[in-house]
């Protein structure tokens, strides 16, 4: 099984370091603890480790030493620094050293966690390289040998040692995140940060302090400075993840850092200038958006130096028995079983689909089958089955959704079906916590937040609906 490495915890007081550990714990990593700065550095520099959360103020080292040390040995190995309020600028001048980030104490453990996953998250992206081909479906892989996917490949290798800022497109569930990391990898920066930011998953409030930073008392609850996530990026390479659903006051703002190359933190007085690589996705139409005035012209042309657009699956379905044995081979060995083998005829079935969520969906697809054959091989019945019972679910939009109920109760008359009630609810519930684990890519404080339920509500809920949220790199 692939298991994620632990997450090392360097803290002096014990009650703290006890507490954190079982939240941690609790949300599934393994912890080791460390209650000197000069041993964890130790410890960091021999193990493998995830991610190391380190004290600023330690006996033996101090935190900022600690990351200026490990971040030169081990540049990918994200580093997260706990500081009290007045020793801020010097976490500040920590995460120039290399530091990944840094949370100010007392904080909430929702906001501690939020960051663990981001850090934990940045890591594996810098760390693993995306493979071409599926000789490498131990990890992420861009897998297919049909005409699109050549010349997509041809496309990587012709554009990542180029700086130029390249725009991804594409629908939903295609790969554009996969496509950025192999420019990133491929590219002669990959020695520096890479950082993705969802533009669609961050509120707006919030999402111009997450990019640029913030000065103290910028705005009501910034108690401290913050570095925005283009300051954490400089030298490196910075992923704008659905930037067609960026506001247009931020499009402002990030078009002058195109042009200047510097960004100004809210609040702040200067400019502070940054060298970065933009890559940029979206499955919008941004050529419907600034017609309908929501997205810039000018925006869109300073991103759209040069266009990688990914084909939609049902449009290279010679690519989907490929997909589904390099798929076979990296959950089988997620999910601690051997890849089973899978029936021709379930794999033509499987090749026969819409799939409008594409590589996503089938990848959704081929991990349920393989926690329902339990390690023996996949049948054209449990194929059957699963796609039915996925596609039992109605439509999201208002007629279907009325249609789908009106053909429920027809049955119900004709005694065909029962419970049409708790038969409707529960449908719906399943569907809106698939779909909103799936969408925060198993991040359950983000789908808890979406859905205004806390953590715990999220988890009794995905442990009853039989839910299992897959992290990537879990």
């Amino acid at each position: 099984m692939n298991e994620q490495p632990p997450i090392l915890l360097i803290e002096d007081d014990a009650g703290i370091a006890a507490a954190l550990e079982k939240v941690l714990q609790e949300e599934g990593h393994q912890v080791q603890r460390s209650a000197r700065g000069d041993e964890g550095l130790q410890r960091a520099l021999s193990e493998s480790f995830a991610l190391v959360i380190s004290d600023l103020k330690m006996p033996g080292l101090t935190g900022l030493e600690l990351v200026r040390q490990l971040h030169q040995s081990k540049p990918f190995l994200p580093i997260i620094l706990m500081t009290a309020f007045g020793t801020t600028e010097t976490a500040i001048e920590a995460m120039k050293c290399g530091a990944y980030d840094y949370i100010v104490k007392p904080f909430e453990m929702e906001e501690f966690l939020e960051l663990v996953d981001k850090a934990v998250q940045s890591g594996r992206m810098m760390s693993q390289p995306v493979g071409i081909g599926a000789n490498q479906a131990s990890g992420d892989s861009l897998v297919g040998s049909s005409r699109q996917m050549r010349s997509i490949y041809k496309e990587i290798g012709r554009l990542a040692p180029r700086p130029v800022n390249v725009l991804i497109r594409g629908e939903t569930g295609t790969g554009k995140e996969l496509i950025a990391r192999a420019l990133y990898h491929h590219s002669d920066r990959n020695r520096a940060p890479f950082v993705a930011v969802n533009c669609a998953a961050i509120p707006e409030t919030l999402l111009e302090s997450e990019l640029f930073g913030h000065e103290r008392g910028a705005f009501t609850g910034a108690e401290s400075r913050r570095i925005g996530r283009f300051e954490q990026a400089s030298g490196g390479t910075i992923f704008l993840d659905e930037i067609g659903d960026m506001p247009l006051g931020t499009q402002v703002k990030l078009l002058r850092v195109l042009e200047q190359r510097t960004i100004q933190r809210l609040g702040g007085s200067g400019p502070i200038p940054v060298d970065i690589r933009v890559l940029a996705a979206t499955h919008r139409d941004l050529e419907k958006a600034i017609r309908s005035n929501q997205f810039r012209e000018d925006l869109f042309y300073r991103l759209n130096v040069v266009c990688i657009q990914l084909p939609p699956l049902r449009e290279r379905r010679e690519d989907i028995p490929e997909l589904i044995q390099s798929m076979l081979q990296k959950h089988g060995n997620q999910l601690a079983a051997a890849a089973p083998s899978i029936e021709p005829s379930a794999i033509e079935l499987l090749q026969a689909e819409p799939w409008p969520g594409n590589v996503r969906e089938l990848e959704n697809v081929i991990r349920d089958l393989i926690l329902r054959s339990r390690g023996f091989g996949i049948t054209l019945l449990q194929a059957e089955e699963t796609l039915r019972r996925r596609t039992s679910v109605p439509p999201a939009d208002d007629c279907s959704l009325r249609e789908w109920i009106r053909r429920l109760l027809l049955a119900v008359e004709r005694g065909e079906a029962a419970d049409a009630y708790a038969r409707v609810l529960g449908i719906a519930e399943h569907e809106l916590f698939q779909q909103a684990i799936e969408r925060a890519d198993g991040n359950q404080a983000k789908a808890a937040r979406w859905l205004g339920i806390s953590r715990l509500t999220m988890r009794e809920k995905l442990s009853r609906l039989g839910l299992r949220p897959q992290k990537d790199g879990a």
